[in-house]
């Protein structure tokens, strides 16, 4: 069984740059978001370790995720960090 190391680093970037976000900025959105989709994504790496084909909670967060920071990007025109997070997975 193989583990999906870079599903689980994906995860811990995620939770880091809300946390990150949280103690720069004091943004608690950036600290909601960032747990939550570090969970989602964390739990869609164990669902990959588990089962290699079941890659729906992966895809499901990094696409929604994807749109949402896209969308930032589009707006505010800054690569930090909305257009980093949009292009990362």
């Amino acid at each position: 069984m193989a583990i999906d190391w870079p599903g689980f680093a994906y995860a811990a970037l995620l939770t880091f740059g809300g946390v990150l976000g949280y103690t720069r900025k004091g943004s608690k959105i950036s600290l909601a978001a960032g747990l939550t989709f570090g969970s989602v994504a964390g739990y869609g790496a164990y669902c990959v370790t588990r089962d290699p084909r079941n890659v729906k909670i992966s895809l499901f967060s990094a696409f929604l995720l994807t749109i949402i920071m896209g969308m930032r990007f589009k707006r505010s025109k800054k690569l930090m960090p909305a257009g980093l997070v949009a292009c990362m997975r």
